[in-house]
Parts: structure tokens; sequence; C-alpha cells
């Protein structure tokens, strides 16, 4: 037996799936706000394009405008500090390393601690091994604090990201549930 599907239960799948760019938002290594999108096209097809296109439209917007913070987070901290361009790639492995537990000297920290940590630890290693000739030959200790003082603007610069993305989960969620109710 064939039972179609209501209105209504596409509109609550539709919300589900827009509400998981949250918890995205705020662990480092979910989908976040990917979902505000393949929320809005399921709401699309539930009620069709001519209906729900502003849903899909702001939810698009959203995604790119985070994209967007992820990129100015990371770039603006990293230039300001004359950061090296692996700095932020030394970050991402850190932050793996960190989340899954895999750092020797975060056994006992768990991944939310990892996840703070490992971007933190993988910048200042990856910016110490770049800068092995500090300017003025002042040696491995002023290259460990270069890195120190990158890997935290890297770390700073990824909470900050993160906020702006769950501000724009946050903002996506309420847009959509005001869009499609009327």
């Amino acid at each position: 037996m064939n039972v179609p599907l209501s209105l209504d239960l596409f509109w609550w799948m539709a919300l589900f799936v827009q509400l998981l760019a949250i918890p995205g938002t705020l662990l480092p290594l979910l989908p976040g706000l990917i979902w505000l999108p393949v929320g809005g096209l399921i709401w699309i097809v539930a009620v069709g394009w001519q209906q729900a296109w502003p849903e899909l439209v702001v939810a698009l917007l959203l995604f790119g405008l985070g994209l967007v913070a992820d990129l100015l987070a990371l770039g603006l901290a990293s230039m300001r500090l004359k950061a090296s361009r692996w700095s932020a790639a030394g970050a991402g492995v850190g932050l793996l390393l960190g989340v899954f537990g895999l750092l020797p000297a975060l056994p006992f920290g768990g991944p939310l601690l990892g996840a703070l940590f490992g971007p933190w630890l993988g910048a200042l290693v990856v910016e110490t091994w770049v800068k092995k000739k500090p300017p003025l030959n002042l040696g491995w200790l002023e290259s460990l604090r270069q890195g120190a003082v990158v890997g935290l603007a890297v770390v700073a610069g990824l909470l900050v990201s993160r906020l702006a993305q769950l501000v724009l989960a946050l903002l996506g969620v309420v847009a959509f549930i005001g869009l499609s109710s009327r």
C-alpha cells in the first residue's frame, strides 16, 4: 500500500535537516551550514519551486556567508601575524588529531579539548618548522614563540568563525520557519 507523504511531514523533515546545521557549526567535523540548502531542497520537493524558492535562496546565501566567514577568520588571523600559508593546514591536521584523541600530549582531554588545543599545536609545529631560520637568527626559541602566537591566532579565528556560523545557522532556521509558514 502506497501512502503519500503529507505536506506537514515534508515541512518537519526540512526543518529537522536544517536544525542539523546547529550542532554542525559547533562540532568541527560535522557538516554545518550545508544542511540549510538541503532542507530548502526538501521543501522544494514538497511544495514546488514557485512557492519555495525564497527559502532555498536564503539558505544558499547563509551557506555562502558561512564560507566567507571561514576564509576571513583564518586568513585575517594568519595575514596579520605574517604566518606561512601552511599554518592553516597544520591547524586542520591538528584539529583532526585532537578531536580523535591522537595527540600524545592530550590523552586526558577528550574531543572538545582536542578541538581547541589540536589546531593550536598543529599550527605551532608547522609554523616553527617552516620558519627554521627566523629573522635576525634569533634561534629556535623565537621561532617557537612565533609559532605559538600564530597557533593562538588560528584558534581564535576558528572560534570566531564557529560563532559566526552558529548565528547564521540559527538565522537560517528562523528564516525557514518564517518564510515557509506564509
